[in-house]
Protein backbone atom coordinates (compact mmCIF):
# COMPACT_ATOMS: atom_id res chain seq x y z
CA UNK A 1 0.00 0.00 0.00
CA UNK A 2 1.36 3.14 -1.27
CA UNK A 3 0.78 6.03 1.52
CA UNK A 4 2.10 9.75 1.60
CA UNK A 5 2.26 12.95 3.34
CA UNK A 6 4.15 13.58 7.03
CA UNK A 7 1.70 12.66 9.07
CA UNK A 8 0.35 9.21 7.77
CA UNK A 9 4.09 7.93 6.76
CA UNK A 10 4.91 9.01 10.84
CA UNK A 11 2.33 7.53 12.18
CA UNK A 12 2.52 4.15 9.87
CA UNK A 13 6.39 4.23 11.02
CA UNK A 14 5.33 4.20 14.52
CA UNK A 15 3.24 1.34 14.22
CA UNK A 16 5.76 -0.56 12.28
CA UNK A 17 3.89 -0.63 9.17
CA UNK A 18 6.14 0.87 6.64
CA UNK A 19 9.07 -1.57 4.67
CA UNK A 20 10.67 2.28 2.30
CA UNK A 21 10.61 5.60 2.12
CA UNK A 22 11.33 8.15 -0.54
CA UNK A 23 12.04 11.40 0.14
CA UNK A 24 12.39 14.63 -2.39
CA UNK A 25 15.04 16.34 -0.19
CA UNK A 26 16.44 16.00 3.06
CA UNK A 27 16.24 19.65 4.38
CA UNK A 28 13.35 20.04 6.53
CA UNK A 29 13.66 19.15 9.52
CA UNK A 30 9.70 16.75 9.70
CA UNK A 31 11.27 14.76 6.97
CA UNK A 32 14.81 14.41 9.31
CA UNK A 33 12.27 12.89 12.29
CA UNK A 34 10.97 10.74 9.52
CA UNK A 35 14.25 9.60 8.58
CA UNK A 36 15.52 9.54 11.87
CA UNK A 37 12.70 7.07 12.71
CA UNK A 38 13.14 5.37 9.27
CA UNK A 39 16.32 4.00 10.30
CA UNK A 40 16.18 3.36 13.76
CA UNK A 41 13.47 0.93 12.75
CA UNK A 42 15.87 -0.64 9.69
CA UNK A 43 13.90 0.99 6.87
CA UNK A 44 15.33 1.77 3.58
CA UNK A 45 15.42 5.77 3.08
CA UNK A 46 15.80 6.64 -0.79
CA UNK A 47 16.25 10.48 -2.18
CA UNK A 48 14.44 10.74 -5.37
CA UNK A 49 13.16 14.09 -7.42
CA UNK A 50 10.05 15.80 -7.02
CA UNK A 51 8.70 14.72 -10.27
CA UNK A 52 9.40 11.05 -9.07
CA UNK A 53 6.75 11.56 -6.07
CA UNK A 54 4.11 13.08 -8.24
CA UNK A 55 4.45 10.74 -10.40
CA UNK A 56 3.95 8.02 -7.62
CA UNK A 57 0.90 9.67 -5.98
CA UNK A 58 -0.65 11.09 -9.19
CA UNK A 59 -0.31 14.40 -8.01
CA UNK A 60 -1.45 14.52 -4.86
CA UNK A 61 -0.01 16.77 -1.73
CA UNK A 62 2.75 14.04 -1.00
CA UNK A 63 4.90 16.99 1.01
CA UNK A 64 7.83 15.48 0.25
CA UNK A 65 7.41 11.80 1.06
CA UNK A 66 6.18 8.56 0.02
CA UNK A 67 5.86 5.33 1.80
CA UNK A 68 5.65 1.94 0.71
CA UNK A 69 3.19 0.15 4.35
CA UNK A 70 2.05 -3.25 4.94
CA UNK A 71 -1.43 -4.13 4.96
CA UNK A 72 -2.44 -4.89 8.69
CA UNK A 73 -3.86 -8.39 7.76
CA UNK A 74 -7.05 -9.61 7.72
CA UNK A 75 -9.38 -9.12 10.47
CA UNK A 76 -12.97 -10.55 10.79
CA UNK A 77 -16.01 -9.11 12.63
CA UNK A 78 -15.64 -11.75 15.28
CA UNK A 79 -11.59 -10.23 15.55
CA UNK A 80 -12.80 -7.18 16.47
CA UNK A 81 -15.68 -7.56 18.76
CA UNK A 82 -13.08 -10.64 21.03
CA UNK A 83 -9.72 -7.86 20.79
CA UNK A 84 -12.22 -5.11 22.82
CA UNK A 85 -10.80 -3.83 25.59
CA UNK A 86 -13.90 -3.46 27.19
CA UNK A 87 -17.96 -3.06 25.38
CA UNK A 88 -17.05 -3.22 22.17
CA UNK A 89 -17.79 0.10 20.36
CA UNK A 90 -17.62 -0.68 16.12
CA UNK A 91 -18.11 1.81 13.31
CA UNK A 92 -19.61 0.16 10.25
CA UNK A 93 -19.23 2.17 7.09
CA UNK A 94 -22.03 0.97 4.35
CA UNK A 95 -21.63 2.08 1.35
CA UNK A 96 -19.00 5.30 1.67
CA UNK A 97 -16.95 5.69 -1.76
CA UNK A 98 -14.88 8.74 -0.55
CA UNK A 99 -11.74 8.33 0.73
CA UNK A 100 -12.18 11.96 2.11
CA UNK A 101 -14.98 10.72 4.15
CA UNK A 102 -13.55 7.55 5.40
CA UNK A 103 -10.17 8.71 6.29
CA UNK A 104 -12.02 11.23 8.74
CA UNK A 105 -14.37 8.78 10.32
CA UNK A 106 -10.89 6.58 10.86
CA UNK A 107 -9.44 9.83 12.78
CA UNK A 108 -12.37 10.06 14.64
CA UNK A 109 -12.16 6.31 15.58
CA UNK A 110 -8.74 6.52 16.77
CA UNK A 111 -9.78 9.59 19.09
CA UNK A 112 -12.50 8.58 20.14
CA UNK A 113 -10.60 5.07 21.25
CA UNK A 114 -13.19 2.69 19.25
CA UNK A 115 -12.45 -0.61 18.77
CA UNK A 116 -12.41 -0.45 14.80
CA UNK A 117 -14.33 -0.47 11.84
CA UNK A 118 -16.36 -2.56 9.26
CA UNK A 119 -16.60 -2.22 5.53
CA UNK A 120 -17.43 -3.28 2.62
CA UNK A 121 -14.34 -5.04 0.60
CA UNK A 122 -16.32 -4.39 -2.90
CA UNK A 123 -17.91 -0.98 -3.64
CA UNK A 124 -16.10 0.88 -1.11
CA UNK A 125 -13.39 3.79 -0.88
CA UNK A 126 -9.71 2.06 -1.35
CA UNK A 127 -7.39 2.59 1.87
CA UNK A 128 -4.86 3.82 0.19
CA UNK A 129 -2.50 7.15 -0.08
CA UNK A 130 -5.91 9.43 0.02
CA UNK A 131 -7.69 7.81 2.96
CA UNK A 132 -4.33 8.05 5.24
CA UNK A 133 -3.82 11.44 4.33
CA UNK A 134 -7.55 12.08 5.45
CA UNK A 135 -7.09 10.06 8.20
CA UNK A 136 -3.82 12.73 9.67
CA UNK A 137 -2.43 9.28 10.25
CA UNK A 138 -5.00 7.13 11.88
CA UNK A 139 -5.40 4.05 9.40
CA UNK A 140 -1.90 2.97 10.44
CA UNK A 141 -3.54 2.02 14.06
CA UNK A 142 -7.21 1.89 13.56
CA UNK A 143 -8.03 -2.19 13.30
CA UNK A 144 -10.63 -3.10 10.03
CA UNK A 145 -12.51 -5.98 9.29
CA UNK A 146 -13.47 -6.04 5.41
CA UNK A 147 -16.32 -8.09 4.53
CA UNK A 148 -18.30 -9.01 1.79
CA UNK A 149 -21.70 -7.95 2.67
CA UNK A 150 -22.79 -5.57 5.63
CA UNK A 151 -26.37 -6.63 6.18
CA UNK A 152 -24.41 -10.29 7.00
CA UNK A 153 -22.16 -8.48 9.22
CA UNK A 154 -24.36 -6.77 10.81
CA UNK A 155 -26.29 -9.88 11.45
CA UNK A 156 -22.55 -11.33 13.24
CA UNK A 157 -22.23 -8.44 15.24
CA UNK A 158 -25.92 -9.33 16.65
CA UNK A 159 -25.17 -12.99 17.60
CA UNK A 160 -22.02 -11.41 19.59
CA UNK A 161 -24.47 -9.35 21.79
CA UNK A 162 -23.44 -6.24 19.97
CA UNK A 163 -26.36 -3.34 19.30
CA UNK A 164 -26.62 -2.03 16.01
CA UNK A 165 -27.29 1.65 16.12
CA UNK A 166 -28.35 3.23 12.47
CA UNK A 167 -27.74 6.84 11.84
CA UNK A 168 -30.93 7.90 9.46
CA UNK A 169 -31.65 11.87 8.96
CA UNK A 170 -35.35 10.31 8.81
CA UNK A 171 -35.33 8.27 12.10
CA UNK A 172 -37.83 9.98 14.88
CA UNK A 173 -35.30 8.79 17.44
CA UNK A 174 -32.38 10.97 18.78
CA UNK A 175 -29.05 9.66 18.72
CA UNK A 176 -28.05 10.63 22.29
CA UNK A 177 -31.03 8.25 23.77
CA UNK A 178 -29.91 5.39 23.26
CA UNK A 179 -27.71 3.47 25.87
CA UNK A 180 -24.13 3.60 24.40
CA UNK A 181 -22.54 1.88 27.58
CA UNK A 182 -23.90 -1.36 26.00
CA UNK A 183 -21.76 -3.38 23.06
CA UNK A 184 -22.42 -0.99 20.08
CA UNK A 185 -21.96 -0.86 16.74
CA UNK A 186 -22.65 2.70 14.96
CA UNK A 187 -23.88 1.95 11.13
CA UNK A 188 -23.27 5.10 8.79
CA UNK A 189 -24.50 5.25 5.30
CA UNK A 190 -23.04 7.20 2.20
CA UNK A 191 -23.75 10.91 2.04
CA UNK A 192 -27.09 11.34 -0.30
CA UNK A 193 -28.16 7.49 -0.38
CA UNK A 194 -27.64 6.90 3.58
CA UNK A 195 -28.00 3.54 4.91
CA UNK A 196 -29.56 0.89 2.17
CA UNK A 197 -32.82 -0.54 2.72
CA UNK A 198 -31.06 -4.61 3.91
CA UNK A 199 -29.21 -2.68 6.35
CA UNK A 200 -31.67 -0.47 7.76
CA UNK A 201 -33.72 -3.50 8.51
CA UNK A 202 -30.98 -5.29 10.13
CA UNK A 203 -30.03 -1.95 12.84
CA UNK A 204 -31.56 -2.84 16.13
CA UNK A 205 -32.22 1.47 15.91
CA UNK A 206 -32.17 3.93 13.93
CA UNK A 207 -31.23 7.34 15.26
CA UNK A 208 -30.64 11.08 13.72
CA UNK A 209 -29.39 13.85 14.71
CA UNK A 210 -31.12 16.89 15.50
CA UNK A 211 -30.62 19.72 13.00
CA UNK A 212 -31.67 23.28 13.64
CA UNK A 213 -30.70 25.44 10.75
CA UNK A 214 -31.47 25.27 6.75
CA UNK A 215 -29.43 22.33 6.21
CA UNK A 216 -30.93 19.40 6.74
CA UNK A 217 -28.53 16.73 6.31
CA UNK A 218 -24.43 16.38 8.19
CA UNK A 219 -21.73 15.23 6.46
CA UNK A 220 -20.94 11.19 7.05
CA UNK A 221 -18.31 11.71 8.72
CA UNK A 222 -19.16 14.20 11.00
CA UNK A 223 -22.20 12.66 11.83
CA UNK A 224 -19.95 9.55 13.03
CA UNK A 225 -17.91 11.63 15.22
CA UNK A 226 -21.02 13.32 17.02
CA UNK A 227 -22.31 9.34 17.33
CA UNK A 228 -18.85 8.23 18.65
CA UNK A 229 -18.15 11.16 21.43
CA UNK A 230 -21.65 10.82 22.88
CA UNK A 231 -20.71 7.18 23.62
CA UNK A 232 -17.43 8.41 24.64
CA UNK A 233 -19.27 10.54 26.74
CA UNK A 234 -21.87 8.00 28.15
CA UNK A 235 -19.17 5.53 28.65
CA UNK A 236 -16.49 8.13 30.92
CA UNK A 237 -17.03 7.94 34.59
Amino acid sequence: MLIYGINPVLEALRAGKVTAIRVAERSSERIATLIRLAERGGVSVHTVGPADLDRATRGAAHQGVVADARDAGRLTVGDLVRQASGAPLIVVLDGIEDPQNVGAILRSVDAAGADGVVRQSRHAAALGGAAAKASAGALAHVKIADVVNIARALETLKEAGVWTVGLAGDAPKRYDRIDYTLPTALVVGAEGAGLRRLVRERCDWLVSIPMQGHVQSLNASVAAAIALFEAVRQRSP
